[in-house]
C-alpha cells in the first residue's frame, strides 16, 4: 500500500532525523537519490545537457547537489536561479566545483530539466517570476520534479495557478497526498520514492491500494460456500428510458463475485437483463446488499427513500448511485445501521454539496471528506482520481491508482456500482468495498481498452481477468 502523509508530518520526521545526523547528510541522501533517477532517465550521462530550475529552499539545494553529481559524471549542467542572492550556498558551490555553470535563462537545447523551484510547503501556484522560468523550458525536454511539481499543493493535490508538469517526480521519504490526487497527480507523472530513512507515525492522509492489498481483501469462496454465503445483491436500476443501466449494473455485480443477483425494475429492462444474464433472479427476496440508482431517471426519489427504509429495517448494506442520489436525506443516511456507500461523480457531488462542479474537481480531497461528513456515510467520488472516504470523512482517504481515461464512457459507472455492491454483499465494509471495486474496475478498463475506445460492457467482461491479475502471486 502506498501511504501519503501531510507536510507537517513529513517535516517533523525530517527534523527528528536531522537531529541525529551530521549537518547536511539528509540533503545529500536526497540529492543522491535524485541524481540516480536523473542518470537512469538520461541513459548516457556523459555529454548530456541538464538544466536546473533552482528556488530558494531546500528543494533548490537538492537540485544543485544532484546537478553537481551529474556534472562530475560528465554532464553539462546549467543552473538558472530564481533568486541568486538566496540560492543554497553549499549546493551552488558544489555545482561550480564540479564544472557546472550558472545562467540567467534556460538553455534551449537540453535533455533534462530539474524542477527545484518550490518545496512541499509551497501554496497557491507559481508566482510570476517562477512561472516565467518554467515557460522557458523548451518543448520536448523531459522534466523531473524534486519532491513535488512546483505549484502543486502537497497536502491536497490542488493547483491554484500555474504549476510545473513533470514527466517524473522524485519524492523523498514518503508520498505526499498531492502526488496521488488530481489535479496534482496528473502533473506529477511517474512518481519515484527515495528512502531517506524517515520514521513516520500511523497518521496517514491517504492510502493507495496495490495488488497485495486487494488480494488480501477479495472474498474467495470455500467448499462450504453457497450463493447466500457468497452474497446476493439486489439491483434497483434502469427505466424505460435507460434500460441498459440495469444490464450493466447486473453485469458488474455478477462479474464482481456475487453469489446471485436479484433485479427489481421495469419489465422491459428485466427482459434485457434476462436475455443477457439468465442467471439473474427477478423480483424482491433475500439479499445482503442493495444497489440503487443507475438509470432510474427523474422523479423516483420516493422509491429510493422506501428502499433505504426497508434496508435499514432489514440491516442490509446499500450503495446509492446516479439518479438515486437526488434528494437524499442526511439524517436518514446517518441513522442507517449497515454500511452505506454513495458513489457520485463530480457533477453529482457538486449537487449534493450545493456548489459548482469546478470546485469539486479542483478540491477532490476536501470534497469527498465534506460529503462523507455531511451525510455520515462512506463516499466514493468518481473521476480522474477516484477517492473513497469513510463515514464522517475522518481517517485516511483511499486513492485508486488504476484506470484509464477510456473509462470515461456511458455505463462505466453502472458497472462499478455492481462490483461494489457485490463486495458489500460479501461482507466487506463500505470503504474496502468501494476501493477494491474501483481498483478492479480500473484494471478491467485497462485490459478492455488496451489503448483504444472501450464500451462499458467490455469493462464488465474484463473483470475476471482483472481479478486474476490482482490475485496472481507476486
Amino acid at each position: 500500500m502506498r501511504t501519503a502523509y501531510s507536510v507537517e508530518t513529513v517535516r517533523a520526521a525530517e527534523h527528528e532525523l536531522m537531529a541525529r545526523l551530521p549537518e547536511g547528510a539528509l540533503m545529500q541522501r536526497a540529492a543522491a537519490g535524485l541524481a540516480a533517477v536523473c542518470a537512469g532517465l538520461l541513459g548516457r550521462v556523459y555529454g548530456a545537457r541538464v538544466a536546473l530550475l533552482v528556488g530558494t529552499g531546500d528543494n533548490g539545494g537538492d537540485a544543485l547537489y544532484a546537478g553537481a553529481r551529474l556534472a562530475r559524471r560528465g554532464a553539462g549542467v546549467t543552473a538558472v536561479l530564481l533568486d541568486p542572492e538566496r540560492a543554497h550556498a553549499g549546493g551552488l558551490a558544489a555545482l561550480r566545483a564540479a564544472g557546472g555553470r550558472q545562467a540567467e535563462r534556460v538553455p534551449q537545447r537540453v535533455d533534462l530539466v530539474v524542477d527545484g523551484l518550490l518545496g512541499i510547503g509551497g501554496r497557491g501556484g507559481l508566482r510570476p517570476a517562477a512561472a516565467a522560468l518554467v515557460a522557458q523550458v523548451p518543448p520536448g525536454a523531459r522534466v523531473v520534479a524534486v519532491d513535488l511539481p512546483s505549484g502543486v499543493d502537497a497536502d491536497t493535490g490542488e493547483v491554484a495557478g500555474a504549476a510545473v508538469r513533470a514527466d517524473v517526480t522524485v519524492t523523498f521519504g514518503a508520498y505526499k497526498p498531492g502526488l496521488l490526487i488530481d489535479p496534482g497527480a496528473e502533473r506529477a507523472g511517474v512518481v519515484r520514492l527515495v528512502d531517506i530513512g524517515l520514521t513516520l507515525p500511523d497518521t496517514a492522509v491517504a492510502r493507495a491500494l496495490q495488488h497485495a492489498d486487494v488480494r488480501a481483501l477479495l472474498p474467495v469462496p470455500t467448499a462450504e460456500s453457497d450463493k447466500y454465503r457468497r452474497g446476493v445483491v439486489g439491483v434497483v436500476a434502469g427505466s424505460e428510458q435507460y434500460p441498459g443501466a440495469a444490464v450493466l449494473s447486473v453485469a458488474g455485480a455478477l462479474r464482481g463475485g456475487a453469489g446471485a443477483v436479484r433485479y427489481v425494475g421495469p419489465a422491459r429492462a428485466a427482459e434485457m437483463v434476462l436475455a443477457r444474464y439468465p442467471e439473474t433472479l427477478i423480483g424482491r427476496g433475500r439479499v445482503q446488499s442493495w444497489v440503487v440508482g443507475p438509470g432510474l431517471g427523474a422523479g423516483r426519489e420516493g422509491e429510493v427513500a422506501e428502499l433505504l427504509a426497508g434496508a435499514a429495517a432489514d440491516g442490509v448494506a446499500v450503495l446509492v448511485d446516479a439518479d438515486g442520489l437526488r434528494g437524499l436525506d442526511p439524517g436518514v443516511l446517518r441513522a442507517h445501521p449497515r454500511p452505506v456507500l454513495l458513489t457520485p461523480h463530480a457533477g453529482e457531488a457538486a449537487a449534493l454539496l450545493g456548489v459548482g462542479r469546478a470546485r469539486v474537481e479542483g478540491a477532490r480531497l476536501a470534497s469527498v471528506r465534506e460529503l462523507a461528513g455531511r451525510y455520515g456515510v462512506a463516499v466514493l467520488l468518481k473521476g480522474s482520481t477516484t477517492l473513497v472516504a469513510g463515514a464522517g470523512g475522518g481517517g485516511p482517504v483511499r486513492v485508486n491508482a488504476t484506470g484509464t481515461p477510456w473509462l470515461a464512457t456511458a455505463g462505466s459507472g453502472d458497472v462499478l456500482s455492481g462490483v461494489a455492491g457485490a463486495l458489500l454483499a460479501a461482507g466487506l465494509g463500505a470503504v474496502d468495498a468501494g476501493s477494491v471495486a474501483a481498483y478492479l474496475h480500473g484494471l478491467a478498463g485497462r485490459r478492455a481498452a488496451a489503448g483504444a475506445p472501450v464500451l462499458a460492457h467490455g469493462v464488465a467482461e474484463a473483470l475476471p481477468g482483472a481479478w486474476r491479475d490482482a490475485c496472481a502471486p507476486a
